[in-house]
């Protein structure tokens, strides 16, 4: 054979090239957003808990987190003053968390703050940021009704203004902020039930990569819950979207387990975040939700997703819905 011949039994048509070059394309088509939306995942999730671990040891430095700002309630004759959460960012929380530019209510995209944002469960949370602690959440400031006593109960805080900061690793953060926080109260009267409200003294909502996109929570988008003003804990649970199923406090942590392996049960504080944070969640918990937070052997913590509620129930208690967290 000469080398002639030899040349032209091992060459490729271009026929053969071409679809070579179209399955490759196909190939890279249908795989490459899967491998790009896993990196972004595990990006999202190292940023997520490093961005966790820096608002816990910050936090840990400040003695209490209530009484910062300027905070007076308006009349008829005087327009209420309003910079409790600015001040709380500049005063307080910049001593011991680097902060790069700090926004009012009026100002949030020039730190970044995106104005639309997609719920967990792929709804529209909201077009426009909410300005004040009670648009965020209603139940922070209004009337509702107590299907646990049967009454209509009023919960009354002072509506505060947002603000914004970024942080010396990019994140744009927005906090709502509550001045007059109240530490965790366990006497006779109190410790069995108890309106989480005014257990908040700050609720932050993330955007790891500011207006970049995708604006969306459980991605990108985020929040940090810190209760109590002294001896503050700091949560930021990341939940599943469904319910996992039915089944008592004794059975719902296997429930959590048997769906991921990652998750389990929100322990008081993580419950009670997600119902601060219930509206850029999207969850529908039509009951309470169990708790992993032991009141004592026979009983553990119930959250109530429609008033704030916290209480007590028997552990045997069949629950319709259990919901899981990450951590």
């Amino acid at each position: 054979m000469t080398l002639k011949e030899m040349t032209y039994v091992c060459a490729f048509t271009m026929a053969e090239i071409l679809l070579s070059l179209t399955i490759i394309g196909v190939v890279a088509a249908i795989t490459l957003p899967s491998l790009t939306g896993n990196i972004n995942e595990r990006t999202w999730n190292t940023q997520r808990k490093a961005l966790y671990a820096r608002f816990s040891q910050a936090i840990a430095l400040m003695p209490a987190l209530n009484g910062y700002g300027t905070l007076t309630e308006g009349d008829s004759s005087t327009s209420a003053v309003d910079t409790a959460a600015e001040t709380f960012v500049t005063n307080g929380l910049s001593k011991v968390l680097k902060i790069n530019n700090i926004c009012d209510s009026e100002h949030l995209d020039d730190c970044g703050i995106p104005a639309k944002i997609t719920a967990l469960n792929g709804s529209i949370a909201f077009s426009s940021f909410p300005e004040t602690l009670g648009a965020y959440n209603d139940m922070f400031n209004g009337s509702f009704y107590d299907e646990y006593n049967s009454i209509t109960y009023s919960y009354s805080q002072t509506d505060t203004k947002v603000a914004a900061f970024e942080t010396a690793n990019g994140e744009s953060i927005a906090v709502y902020y509550n001045p007059r926080c109240q530490a965790e109260v366990r006497t006779a009267n109190s410790s069995e039930q108890v309106y989480m409200q005014s257990r908040m003294c700050a609720n932050f909502v993330y955007d790891l990569n500011g207006i970049k996109g995708p604006n969306t929570v459980g991605k990108d988008i985020g929040f940090i819950s810190v209760l109590y003003p002294s001896d503050s804990m700091v949560v930021a649970p990341v939940p599943l979207i469904n319910s996992v199923g039915s089944g008592n406090q004794r059975q719902a942590g296997a429930l959590c387990l048997k769906t991921d392996s990652e998750s389990r049960l929100p322990n008081k504080e993580e419950a009670a975040a997600l119902f601060y944070n219930r509206t850029i969640l999207g969850l529908q918990a039509a009951n309470p939700i169990w708790t992993g937070s032991l009141y004592d052997s026979s009983h553990a913590w119930h959250q109530s997703y429609k008033t704030g509620l916290s209480f007590i129930n028997d552990r045997d208690y069949v629950q319709p819905q259990v919901f899981c967290v990450k951590r």
